[in-house]
């Protein structure tokens, strides 16, 4: 699994952001960002595409077949669900991190993920790192329990879960809204999608090469 969408988005079309939104709606919405972000098994959930369709989505007409979301309830339920989903994980880290992370390799969990999340809190020091890693997908989702694990204080963590939360689900939600009002997004939702999947994978590809170079 190389992003957060990839693969979900086109192998597997109920997980397809368009297909989530349209079934599940704003309670839907919620929990998955809620999970992607603190849930270890919730890591191949399309996060950075689903805010923003969900976000194109309200700025769609509300009598029209395409789906329709209010902008307030999901701003304040994203947000809400991308920090407590972050604290949730980094609380799992702390009671079981260091068992869980010495397990073999399976087919939902991979040594190289938590390798990857160690090597960005190495890189850019720990506010930085959980901070930025909100915007690197898988990175986002393993990040928080390895903050746990290795006992990144409390304090720190939350601040910087907060503010990373915050822009996350925000920023990415109000560009997706800003989208939907300047285009129909029922014409263009698989090159609008197909467009965040390639993004989503810009920075896992970034870092995959920076490894290889290592």
């Amino acid at each position: 699994m190389t992003n957060d969408a990839a693969t979900s988005a086109w192998a597997v079309p109920w997980l397809s952001p368009s297909s989530l939104v349209s079934s599940f709606g704003t309670i839907g919405l919620i929990a998955i960002i809620f999970a992607e972000s603190g849930l270890l098994l919730g890591f191949f959930l399309p996060g950075d595409s689903l805010l923003f369709l969900a976000g194109a989505y309200c700025a769609t007409n509300a009598h029209r077949t395409s789906p329709h979301l209010s902008l307030g309830p999901v701003l304040v339920g994203v947000t809400v669900a991308a920090i407590l989903g972050a604290q949730v994980g980094y609380l799992i880290g702390r009671r079981v991190g260091p068992a869980l992370f010495r397990r073999a390799d399976s087919r939902l969990f991979k040594q190289a993920h938590v390798v990857r999340a160690r090597q960005v809190l190495v890189d850019y020091g720990e506010g930085r790192a959980i901070f930025l890693a909100r915007f690197i997908p898988v990175v986002r989702t393993f990040l928080n329990p390895v903050c746990g694990a290795i006992e990144v204080s409390p304090g720190t963590f939350t601040r910087w879960n907060i503010a990373g939360g915050l822009v996350w689900a925000v920023g990415v939600t109000l560009l997706g809204y800003a989208l939907g009002r300047s285009v129909n997004i029922d014409h263009y939702i698989l090159p609008i999608t197909g467009i965040i999947v390639v993004l989503s994978a810009i920075p896992v590809a970034r870092e995959w090469r920076r490894q290889r170079q290592a």
